[in-house]
This record gives structure tokens, C-alpha cells and sequence, in this order.
């Protein structure tokens, strides 16, 4: 049986499941009589959608049959799915979803800090699809130079290897690399077009850095992945580093990046940055 075959009984299944949970009070309809269903009837999910009654049943019966986003949204109103139950009718149904833009993260909880602590003398950040730092372990803040969280404004990675001159930058090798950060960056700007604070974003690292807005203006996607970077440290040296990105269950558009050392020497300096961090707090 193909994928498209076995979606199809699926889908009518969880429609049909998530249908008779949902009461005509909770969409403030009156009960009727003679109602032999738990919940809604199908005409009704139907109306209250704003669809035809045919289509529902036809959807609701597997039935080979297209639905848009709009028309699946509108269902899932009725029905008040939550965010992964309307993930989940997206998939069965075979349409593409896209978490909404507000569900990007700006804060992380104790749990993924004491992930990140564990992780020296790796260094590891967790970013949102913004490269805002929302949480760092001591080895990447001072690889990076930043300070500890202080409840003020939320770091930038892009802002730290941009709005800097060249030689102060903890990354040497930029030219493989700001490249791939920025289509990175623009992929995820696609979800976000228009937004005042994004648009501000932009603006400002392309009003800083001339560099910023020739990768920019270049048009280039590419999604976050594993990369070799060197970087560079005043006390410690050059060290080569393995990026790795990890997603993060329950926080749309964040992730953990891990940096491990691709050779025993940058081992040894980051275990000299670690320490050199805890006895200099």
C-alpha cells in the first residue's frame, strides 16, 4: 500500500475521532433532537467550516479528494485542534505546514540550559531561526565574547560576526562560512516576510555591515547543517570546530548547536578556554 493509501484511512480516522469530541455547546449550538452522534454531525462541521457537505464527508471518508491550507484551517477551527493535532491533519492530508510565525521562541527553559552546561568544554548555543542567542554555555560565551544573560537585549550571532571588524571576529575563515549563515538566515525569513521586527533586523545589519548586504542582496537559501569553522581565541589560539544542529522538541524554529573539536589539539584548547572561564568568572 503507498504512502497516499495508507494517509487516506488515517485521516478519515482522526477526523472522524477529533468530531466526536467537540459538542454543539462548545461551538454554541443548540443540541437538537434525536442527535445519535457524540459530538458534531458532518453537515454541521461542514456549515461551521464553510465548506461543502459533500466535500467534508468525501474528506472524512478518506476519499482521494485535495485540500488547501485554508480549507484545512477552517476545519480545524471547528474541530479546535491544537497546534500538533493541526500539524498533524496537515500531514495526513498531504499539505505542506509551516509553523506560525509567532511561534518562534525567544526564551529557553532550565532544562536546556543544564543540556548546554553539560556539553563543556564544547562550546553550545541554542538559536532561533534569527541567530538571536537565547541561551549559551561559559566556553561559547567567551569564544564569542559575550556577556552572561542579564535580562537586557537578547544577543545576535549575525550582529557578533558582521557589526565587528574582521580582526576582532572569533571566526577566521569567514568567507566559506558568513555565506551560508546568511542563505541560512533567508530561508527562514521566507516564514517571516513582512514582519516589523524581522524587517527591522535586516535593515540595521544591512545599514552596519556593507558585507551583510551583498550576501543578502546574492538571494541564497540553504538550511542549517554540519560544518567545519575555525575559530580563534586571544588566550587559547585557533581551534577547529565541528557545527552540528540539533532541533528541540516543543520550540519551532530553534536549535541546538553543538561545536566538537575535529582535532586533539583544539581539544586541549577548548578544555584551557573552559578552565580559563571558571577562574575567571
Amino acid at each position: 500500500m503507498g504512502t497516499t493509501q495508507r494517509r487516506r484511512p488515517e485521516l478519515a480516522a482522526f477526523l472522524r475521532s477529533r468530531r466526536a469530541r467537540v459538542t454543539p455547546h462548545d461551538v454554541g449550538m443548540p443540541p437538537g433532537f434525536r442527535r445519535r452522534t457524540p459530538g458534531l454531525r458532518r453537515e454541521e462541521v461542514a456549515q461551521l467550516s464553510g465548506v461543502g457537505v459533500t466535500w467534508y464527508t468525501w474528506l472524512e471518508q478518506g476519499r482521494p479528494i485535495n485540500a488547501s491550507a485554508q480549507v484545512l484551517d477552517a476545519v480545524a477551527r471547528t474541530l479546535r485542534l491544537d497546534a500538533p493535532e493541526r500539524e498533524h491533519l496537515y500531514h495526513l492530508a498531504e499539505v505542506p505546514y509551516t509553523h506560525p510565525p509567532e511561534a518562534i521562541a525567544q526564551t529557553v527553559g532550565p532544562e536546556i540550559q543544564g543540556i548546554l552546561d553539560a556539553l563543556e568544554p564544547r562550546p553550545a548555543v541554542v538559536y532561533n531561526s534569527r541567530y538571536d542567542i537565547l541561551a549559551a554555555n561559559t566556553v561559547y560565551q567567551h569564544l564569542f565574547g559575550i556577556d552572561p544573560p542579564s535580562g537586557g537585549p537578547v544577543p545576535n550571532a549575525l550582529w557578533r560576526l558582521f557589526a565587528v571588524p574582521e580582526a576582532e571576529s572569533p571566526l577566521l575563515c569567514r568567507g566559506p562560512e558568513l555565506p551560508v549563515m546568511v542563505a541560512t538566515l533567508r530561508s527562514a525569513y521566507g516564514v517571516h516576510t513582512g514582519e516589523p521586527a524581522w524587517e527591522e533586523f535586516i535593515r540595521g545589519l544591512s545599514a552596519a555591515s556593507p558585507l551583510f548586504t551583498r550576501l543578502w542582496k546574492s538571494g541564497d537559501v540553504a538550511e542549517p547543517g554540519q560544518r567545519v569553522k575555525t575559530f580563534r581565541h586571544a588566550e587559547v589560539g585557533e581551534m577547529r570546530m565541528t557545527s552540528v544542529s540539533l532541533s528541540v522538541n516543543g520550540m519551532p524554529e530553534c536549535r541546538i548547536v553543538v561545536h566538537t573539536p575535529a582535532d586533539e589539539e583544539t581539544r586541549l584548547r577548548a578544555e584551557a578556554l573552559t578552565a580559563t572561564k571558571r577562574s575567571h568568572p
